[in-house]
Parts: structure tokens; sequence; C-alpha cells
């Protein structure tokens, strides 16, 4: 215990004294191989690279080619405490882990919402070859901290929407790394390996609540961010704003090697927002799963594919949307890649599927 403590204070006094990203704790971890304060706090971190992922592949679409992504040093690092090896597999019963992690998240995020936070953009920016072009505000001078330019807003055209006179298309929610399954039952057999992941658990619904009926058999999206990710997300669908509810719980990272993990309910054991959108082309209910999020619509908004629904501040980074039987085709790329497994990358606005056409 006593070295996640230390590794906070450390952190904070990092990112205070010097605000170059390749420092500091959500820098991708090849920059922070060779780091004195990075080998002080974790001894061995060349081996830990070695041992462990410390990344994931992913595909472009478009693109047969897999290309490989450098995950940030604390995703890397809480994943490694968290489920490898029978003693750390423990810690997730110790409530003070737990406790730990929540004051970790809590201290991170007034890291970067403090003004100084500031001086951490431009590194940042250069870290991710994050696009300046496409801001809606490209004076970077003018984010009031970190995380003000972390949720930034684009140009209303950066990112339009496929097919926008065809209200049988379903776009995607986010920039982000994509898997798409059938049923739920395929999303465990191939992705999600929490024994407690299904419908009813992500939902926070008993089992007998009526709001499942429309959701047997259904069909998921998980659109996962990564650090250098345009982090607003937008509604995948034509619809009017249904019931919100927020979900207390966790904060543990939701990463390919998180999700994959046997056993680990990451998905249903989270803190989230959850968004039921009325699909206007037919009246079927949409289930929209934020994990972290902060919303930005009210119940009764009536929202075009593409149109805002919220954002997330540093931390949070994952989207289930689930969809009744029958509703969405997924696109035939978009499926085999999810089944091969691996993410397909791509941006807000894209394609993912359609409403199959009747006979």
């Amino acid at each position: 215990m006593a070295s996640l403590q230390t590794s906070s204070i450390e952190v904070e006094k990092r990112t205070t004294e010097n605000p170059n990203v390749a420092n500091h704790i959500f820098a991708p971890i090849n920059a922070l191989l060779n780091l004195t304060w990075v080998q002080i706090l974790i001894p061995g971190i060349e081996r830990l690279a070695v041992e462990y992922h410390v990344g994931n592949y992913v595909v472009m679409r478009g693109s047969n080619e897999p290309f490989f992504e450098s995950m940030p040093l604390y995703a890397r690092l809480g994943m490694h405490l968290l489920f490898y090896g029978k003693e750390q597999i423990k810690l997730l019963n110790n409530r003070r882990v737990e406790e730990l992690l929540r004051e970790e998240s809590i201290r991170q995020g007034a890291i970067y919402d403090d003004p100084k936070s500031v001086n951490s953009i431009p590194y940042f920016i250069d870290t991710y070859t994050i696009p300046t072009d496409e801001l809606l505000e490209p004076d970077i001078t003018k984010y009031k901290t970190f995380n003000e330019f972390f949720y930034r807003k684009l140009r209303p055209d950066a990112r339009p929407v496929q097919h926008p006179d065809d209200d049988t298309v379903i776009c995607s929610a986010a920039d982000c790394r994509l898997t798409v399954y059938t049923s739920v039952d395929i999303a465990k057999a191939i992705w999600v390996k929490g024994q407690n992941f299904n419908v009813p658990n992500l939902l926070n619904l008993p089992e007998d609540s009526p709001k499942l009926e429309p959701f047997k058999d259904a069909s998921i999206a998980i659109f996962r961010l990564a650090p250098a990710d345009y982090h607003r997300f937008h509604s995948p669908i034509d619809c009017e704003v249904g019931d919100i509810e927020h979900v207390d719980g966790r904060f543990y990272t939701v990463n390919p090697q998180a999700i994959n993990y046997p056993g680990f309910d990451v998905l249903t054991a989270n803190t989230r927002s959850i968004l039921y959108l009325k699909h206007q082309p037919t009246g079927q209910m949409v289930a929209f799963v934020a994990v972290g999020a902060l919303l930005v619509e009210e119940k009764g908004t009536i929202l075009k594919r593409g149109d805002e629904l919220g954002h997330f501040a540093y931390g949070g980074s994952t989207i289930v949307v689930v969809f009744p039987k029958g509703l969405v085709e997924f696109d035939h790329d978009l499926v085999s890649n999810s089944q091969h497994p691996i993410e397909t990358l791509l941006k807000v606005g894209y394609s993912i599927g359609r409403m199959p056409t009747k006979n």
C-alpha cells in the first residue's frame, strides 16, 4: 500500500514541477522506461514491460494491417497490481485498495483541473501528435486547465456523419477503438470475460425489470477511447433522450487486458451513467452506457445522429451501447475484426451498421 501512496505524491510533484507529458504517469509507457523517477517507483519496470503487455494491437478502418498502440503507465501499472498473480488478485477484495483507487482518481482529477496544469497541454499535444487544426478553439493558450483541453470541442465540420440522409444507418458514438457483437453470449465468449457481465448487471436492473424486455438477445458495441482521442461522445442514432441513471461504482481501468481478464467484472463494476435513447425511426429503446462520463443532455431532448451527448474528463474512457435484437446489422469489417479479436480504430460519425432490410 505504501508504494501506491508514494506514487500519488511523486506524480503530483512531477506534474506541478515539470509539465512535460513525457515525464508523467499519463505518458505512453515506452516514453517512461528509462526515467530515473519511474525506476525508483517501479523497480524492474523493464522486466514488467517485457513480461506483460504494454499496449494493444488495433486495426485502422480500411486497413488490414494491425499496429501497436502503447498505453499510459497508469493503466499498465494499475492492471499489473490488480490482475497478475494470486497475491495481486486477492487485492481486489481489499476495501483499502478500492479506496486508494478512488482517492487516486480524485487526486488526478484535481491536478488536471488546477490552472497550473495548462503547462502540460503543449507536451500532451506533442506526445500524442494531436491535430490542432480541427479544434473549435485552436489557440491552446485559451484553455484554462488541462482537463478543459482534454475534453476539447471540435469544429462542427470536423466529424461529419456518414450517410446523413439515410436514417437506417447507425454511426460511431466516439473517436474510439470499437468491438461489436450480435449477442452478449458471443461477446462473453470472445471479448468480455467478466463472469457477471450481462445486460441486467450492466444496466443496474433486477432481472424481472420490465425495462429489460427490449434487450433480450441484445447486440452490443463497445467504444474504447485512448488518451489522445477527442473525448466528447455523440448519439449513434436519431433519438429522444429518455431516462438517465447514474450508478456509483469503482474506478478500474477499462482496457482490453482488463476486459479480457477471466472473472474480472470491469464493465459492470465501474461508475457509469446510463441513458435510454428512443430510436425515432422504430420507437425501440437503445441503452447507452458511459463509464465515468459527464452528461450534457436532459430527458426529452431530441437528437440527430452525431449530436453531442456528453464528455469524459481524464479517466473515463468507455461506452457500451446495447441494441435491441434485430435493430442493427453491424458492418461486416467490424464484425470480422471483433471475432479475430481486434479492435477497429474509427471516428465519430463513421457508419458502424444499419437497420436490416425487410423483405
